[in-house]
């Protein structure tokens, strides 16, 4: 192996800027067409136009984050195609180095940024994400409705700005429908304490809770036992289930925590587990882009066919990412275990783009 420090130094600050200009294009694309689909959307909302540009902002990482891989693989053609246009990988292939070797300074930055990307940027989005989603629930939607699971059960806020009642239930069946061991807390106008109900059971009808066993109390703090009592509320089972926090609104590092919280309050957290593999093998999905790039762009570039490469490039991006959204479908169906409905993308692509490049420099 001809290795140089140098030259594998220059070969990845080369493939890095190529990549960090491509990821910077895409995040100001897609921050201008969010902030002009946002104005339209919710510009006669009466929303003040600050909310609505904090709010793009705050959505901008999670849509950085999956335009991540695109990035990778874009600025892998990009960086591959300015570098045989300039002669320079004709040099380095004149010097004795093999393909494997000059992509090795590009697989290990790919390799590198996924690491980050998994355990530094995804948190942050995912942070950034959670904000938003409050303030889409606050100002779009004009819905109290939050869901939360802890080692302590499920705590669950309804209602609107006058009534809101605070609903905690130790054990969880059928998606949040049917609860157990139950303690409402209900709020009238800024937070101020109306009364509480404990409950043995419960389970939601249309329009209201229907508890069972029930002892209400109001402000005089007396309780009255009810064998049955209703509760009003406008949620739906539908509802409960997306108010369940979405799995890119969780740190990478809270979701194990996250995930058995909620198997053991009663609700399947598939979704959640698959996402939380998918961050995983990120170092894995951008080394297959660089592979993927490298086996059309070296060989396509030699002939001069600018045009077919951006277009494979595309293609395969979008490839991955369709290949992704069905193998994330069977493993929700449960047709697919959640690890391998994560890897299998990023596996496919990294085999497809090894196999082409054997056949190309070594078939």
């Amino acid at each position: 192996m001809n290795w140089s420090p140098t030259l594998m130094a220059y070969l990845a600050r080369r493939f890095a800027l190529s990549v960090t200009s491509v990821f910077a294009a895409l995040s100001v694309l897609a921050l201008s067409l969010d902030l002009a689909d946002q104005f339209t959307r919710n510009g006669d909302r009466g929303i003040p136009p600050g909310v609505i540009v904090t709010m793009s902002l705050l959505k901008l990482p999670d849509v950085a984050q999956k335009l991540l891989p695109f990035a990778v693989l874009l600025g892998s053609v990009l960086a591959f195609s300015r570098m045989s246009k300039s002669h320079e990988l004709v040099a380095v292939r004149a010097s004795g180095i093999s393909v494997w070797e000059f992509l090795a300074p590009p697989l290990a930055v790919s390799i590198i940024l996924g690491v980050v990307a998994m355990t530094l940027f995804s948190p942050m989005a995912a942070s950034f994400l959670a904000q938003y989603s409050r303030l889409e629930a606050r100002y779009v939607h004009g819905q109290a409705s939050q869901l939360s699971v802890s080692s302590t059960g499920l705590w669950l806020r309804q209602g609107d700005g006058e009534h809101q009642s605070v609903v905690h239930a130790l054990r969880v069946a059928d998606q949040g429908v049917h609860l157990e061991e139950i303690i409402i807390f209900n709020y009238e106008g800024q937070d101020r304490y109306a009364g509480r109900i404990d409950a043995a059971s419960g389970d939601l009808q249309k329009g209201f809770w229907h508890l069972r066993n029930a002892w209400v109390s109001g402000l005089d703090g007396r309780p009255q036992n009810r064998a049955t009592y209703d509760l009003p509320t406008d949620l739906t089972p539908q509802e409960i289930e997306e108010s369940f926090a979405s799995p890119d609104t969780i740190s990478f590092w809270e979701l194990p925590r996250f995930i058995t919280n909620a198997e053991a309050a009663g609700f399947s957290a598939v979704r959640h587990k698959i996402y939380w593999y998918s961050l995983l093998v990120l170092p894995l999905l951008f080394a297959a882009m660089v592979f993927m790039a490298a086996s059309f762009s070296l060989h396509l570039v030699r002939l001069g066919g600018q045009a077919r490469l951006l277009i494979l490039a595309v293609m395969s991006g979008f490839g991955v990412y369709f290949l992704g959204n069905l193998t994330s479908a069977l493993g929700q169906s449960g047709m697919l275990p959640p690890p391998l409905a994560a890897a299998a993308p990023a596996a496919a692509a990294l085999l497809l783009g090894m196999t082409l490049l054997f056949h190309e420099e070594d078939g």
